[in-house]
């Protein structure tokens, strides 16, 4: 009996076994030659792009704000790069190693200092983000899969999203040719804040922000509605390009072409799907949040706290128009709402003394009032503390604040909002 027990046994290990043997038929390989083939097929659509290939990063720390490299891998997992910084990193070509490995996913790692990895540098004087994280960017990638001839990814510690896109040949000369003429900046000479960008008969707001790299569009549609994106953009020879694209009814907008600044009548010309187009100054918005400005303050009065600014107002076309470095021991500007649990509110001068940071002294003004059509007015009330001998740029300040016509509130990502005067649009101040 004991004998035809065993008998039975071996007979069923026997045919367990030929089914799994059957099963690993199927699939035709073992689970570890299957992840090489994927590892060398990575590695040879990556060496194989004739013209390189162009990389598309969003950080995470960066609220969509965008930048651009390009690339060319080898066969030796040598990687020659270039970035979209600066006049230097666009044309100086930076060669540092790669790695495709398998680490739970098949992953893409870029393994020693390149341009890529300086938006993750934890100083943060480098990229200008925060000490420790940089810009909660990635330099290792998760790859996510293959659509037609772009690479899907994402970062392994920072979750970035990001993506491999080969470059055309066309692309291939821009990139390590002379580089063409790109007016986009230009819109720097803009006095006005909101700026009106037109497609045919649609019209936009369009406000762009080089050091976040986000651009905001907003529009009404046919039906009345009103509509905006923040997107990420970055540079393209002759023009820009968002991420994502924005979609219009039926028109997408993937970026600008030909860009050319008319400084006669400042404006910019442009194309956009081949259509002629133009950006100009306005002084009011087309899209206006009504409800924006009392958020924001609202807000600001819940944490018991302030918002600060570092650069002044920026007044017709001049950073620091009111040239607030001038002041002595000057270091920031704070916005106090409801100072010390009262009714009034400061426009703080906080100076640099041996003791550390002080809030020397104060325009103060009433509780601001809101209109119906989405401003916010202040009214002086007294001052705080004493000013420097001299100065006008505290008086300056304080009239600016208290003009009769207010401010618009735009927020530019999740922790900024900027202060556009409602008079001429030509006059703003930026609230963190």
């Amino acid at each position: 009996m004991m004998r035809k027990s065993l008998l039975y046994i071996c007979l069923i290990i026997s045919a367990l076994s030929a089914c799994h043997k059957a099963e690993d038929d199927v699939f035709g390989n073992s689970p570890d030659n299957r992840l090489n083939d994927t590892l060398a097929r990575y590695q040879s659509m990556l060496t194989s792009a004739t013209h390189g290939w162009k990389m598309i990063i969003a950080p995470a720390g960066m609220d969509g704000g965008t930048y651009s490299f390009y690339m060319q891998f080898n066969d030796s997992n040598r990687v020659k790069m270039l970035a979209d910084f600066d006049a230097v990193s666009s044309v100086t070509l930076k060669e540092s190693s790669y790695r495709l490995k398998a680490l739970q996913q098949t992953c893409l790692l870029f393994d020693t200092y390149s341009y890529l990895h300086e938006l993750a540098d934890p100083d943060g004087a480098v990229n200008g983000g925060v000490y420790g994280e940089g810009l909660y960017s990635d330099f290792e990638f998760i790859l996510d899969g293959i659509r037609a001839d772009t690479i899907q990814l994402t970062g392994r510690y920072h979750e970035s999203k990001a993506f491999l896109v080969a470059a055309t040949a066309a692309e291939e000369a821009a990139y390590l040719g002379t580089p063409q003429k790109n007016d986009i900046d230009s819109i720097s000479k803009f006095l006005t804040y909101f700026k009106r960008l037109t497609i045919g008969e649609q019209a936009f707001d369009f406000t762009i922000n080089f050091s976040s790299r986000n651009a905001i569009v907003n529009w009404i549609d046919a039906a009345g509605a009103s509509h905006s994106v923040n997107i990420g953009f970055y540079p393209t020879p002759g023009g820009i390009a968002f991420y994502p694209a924005i979609t219009v009814g039926d028109m997408v907008i993937t970026g600008f072409d030909n860009v050319k600044f008319n400084a006669a009548n400042t404006t910019l010309s442009l194309t956009v799907n081949g259509t002629a187009a133009t950006i100009a100054e306005t002084a009011k918005p087309l899209v206006v949040d009504k409800t924006l400005p009392k958020k924001w303050y609202d807000a600001i009065v819940a944490t018991g706290s302030y918002s600060s600014n570092y650069t002044g107002f920026h007044v017709n076309g001049v950073n620091d128009g009111l040239d607030f470095a001038a002041l002595p021991n000057y270091y920031f500007l704070i916005f106090y709402p409801k100072y010390g649990g009262g009714s009034y509110d400061l426009l703080g001068f906080v100076t640099l003394e041996s003791d550390g940071a002080t809030l020397s002294y104060a325009p103060a003004f009433k509780a601001p009032t809101f209109t119906d059509d989405g401003r916010i007015k202040f009214t002086y009330y007294g001052f705080f503390g004493t000013a420097p001998d001299g100065e006008t740029a505290v008086t300056a300040a304080r009239t600016l604040f208290a003009d009769t016509n207010g401010y618009y509130l735009v927020q530019t990502t999740s922790t900024s909002y900027d202060m556009v005067s409602a008079k001429d649009g030509k006059t703003w101040i930026t609230w963190y």
